[in-house]
This record gives C-alpha cells, structure tokens and sequence, in this order.
C-alpha cells in the first residue's frame, strides 16, 4: 500500500500552478481557509510528520495524494515557511478573516467618536504587528526594539491619520467620514509592515534558484517583497471597508434599524466577514508567494557573488511573505 503513492509529487510547491492568478486564488483559498485555527495541536503534528516523512522518502500506508495535500497545507497554515516553528495563532492568515471581520467592523461602527477610534486604531495596529512579525519573509530574527518602533510608529501614524482626516470630514456628508478609517489603515499599512521587516531592508532576505538552494541575500529583493505584501495588505482592507459602509449608510435610514440601534454592530461585523472571505485570498493571490527577480535587478555585489556559483541563473526566488 505505501507504494501505490509516488514520491515525485512536488509538495515544496503550492498544489496549483502559481504563474496564474486563479492557480494562485485557489492556493490561497487554502491557506486563509478559517476552519484551519480550530485543528488541535495533535492534527497540527500529525500533519508534521506526514509532511517530513513524505520529504525523506517515507509514505504512510493508504495515504492519498489528497491527503497528503491536506496535510501539507494544515502544516504550511501553522508552521513558518522558512523558520519551520510554530506560528502565533492570531498571526496565522488563517486567523485573518475572524480577527479582521471583528477589528474591522469595530471601526467602521464606532468611528464617530474620537476616543473610540483611537482605541480601535490600536487595537487593529496591535493585530497587525503580531500578523507582520509572524509572516515574515527570511529566518533572520527580529529584536524587541524593532518590533517596539513598527508598533509605536503604525499606531501613531494610524491615529494621527485617523484624527486628522476626521476633522476635515465634519462637514461633509456622512457617508465620507465612514472612509476615514479605511483612510487610516491605509497610510498604518505602508509605515507598520516596512518598520516591522527593516531587518530585511538593512540586511537582505535569503534568495534561492529555482530548486530552493540558498544563493545568498538581497535587499532589492526585500524591497519589493515588502510593497507587494503592502499593496495585498491594502487591497485586503478595500473592499471590506469600503462596500459596508455604503449598506449600513442606507440600512441606518431603515425603520428597522432606528428600532433596533444595537443591531448596526453585529450586521456591521457581518458584512465585514463575508467581504473579508472573498478578498483576503483574493488579494492575497496579487503575488506568488515564492516571488521572483531578475538576475540584472539584484544588487551588483550579490550578482558577482552568484555569477562566480553559476553563470547561468537569470532569476533568483524569494519568500515574499503575508
């Protein structure tokens, strides 16, 4: 039985081809898939150990390719891609959809008063500093004091943001000051995740041809790690806080709602998850996940340092991260 599945299936590779967006949409599908955070600790090994059997050649008898797949994306969705250690579970992207839809829908509904934004500001950067330390691109670690700076710095940014674009929107119609917050997370979003990942900006992130040999480090290729997962991360919040906002605009002129004020929360939340289903894979799928660049775009130092390896490389991979 353990030889009726081959061992050429390729599992360092997403299941579906990644030169596609719907190859890529559907692995990501995968990946944020919610039901993910509830596996046990005991499903989360068991799928390990499948996973590093198969890798050295040891098959589980009766295991099928589809579930080996299975198992293989149980353990991607809890384990770092290249640390191999165990994720934060609130920083894992199959975390995302839960903690936003609630983060988020918070905001939205509780963004008239000053003190109430702030507050949720926070507590959304709070979120997304554990979400940027734990997908991470490379396995250099982070010290405390970086991690302190993104933190204080999004938070800070995010709030000023918030506060400042609120003030300019007191006279406009309502419907615009429900976008402040989107407003807000947009502008924490480019200052968080750079200040989260410096150490890959100041260093480098681990380059590697295309059968995963380590090539060396590069900071250009951090560089554009990090605007990609910044233009996903904004393309993620965009349609949950902006699509909305437009409903509960309406529904609030609603009989019903007047009726019933303490339902604005929960539908608010509601909305904000179903939206949050569909984009957060979607946009996370912009990218390939193992990203690539040209040899002649890399820094000219570490272009010497691979041409005197292998003159015949033209693209080098990367982990971009989430």
């Amino acid at each position: 039985m353990s030889a009726e599945l081959s061992l050429l299936i390729n599992i360092n590779e997403p299941r579906w081809d990644q030169s596609t967006f719907m190859g890529r949409a559907k692995h990501f599908f995968t990946v944020t898939d919610p039901r993910n955070i509830l596996l046990s600790n005991k499903a989360l090994e068991d799928a390990r150990r499948v996973i590093q059997n198969y890798r050295m050649g040891k098959v589980q008898p009766g295991l099928t390719e589809d579930q080996l797949w299975r198992a293989k994306y149980i353990y991607d969705s809890a384990f770092h891609p290249d640390t191999g250690e165990k994720m934060i579970l609130i920083g894992r992207m199959s975390a995302q959809v839960p903690m936003n839809m609630t983060i988020t829908g918070c905001m939205l509904t509780f963004y008239r008063t000053a003190p109430a934004m702030v507050f949720w500001q926070w507590v959304n950067q709070s979120f997304n500093a554990i979400v940027n330390y734990t997908n991470r691109s490379g396995d250099a670690p982070i010290t405390v004091k970086q991690l302190g700076t993104a933190y204080v710095s999004a938070t800070t940014g995010a709030v000023v943001a918030a506060l400042g674009l609120k003030s300019l929107t007191k006279h406009l119609p309502s419907i615009i000051g429900r976008y402040v917050p989107f407003a807000a997370v947009a502008a924490a979003n480019c200052i968080n995740i750079p200040l989260t990942r410096q150490r890959e900006l100041k260093f480098g992130i681990p380059i590697m041809d295309e059968h995963g040999n380590r090539l060396g480090e590069s900071k250009k290729a951090a560089r554009q790690a990090i605007v990609q997962v910044v233009i996903s991360r904004i393309g993620m919040a965009a349609p949950a806080m902006a699509i909305p906002p437009v409903i509960m605009n309406a529904l609030e002129k609603r009989a019903f709602m007047k009726r019933y004020p303490w339902m604005n929360a929960p539908l608010q939340i509601g909305l904000v998850g179903l939206t949050l289903v569909f984009a957060t894979p979607l946009c996370c799928a912009f990218f390939p996940q193992k990203s690539s660049m040209r040899m002649n775009r890399l820094e000219p130092e570490v272009q010497n340092l691979i041409r005197e390896k292998n003159s015949d490389i033209e693209l080098v991979y990367f982990n971009k991260g989430l």
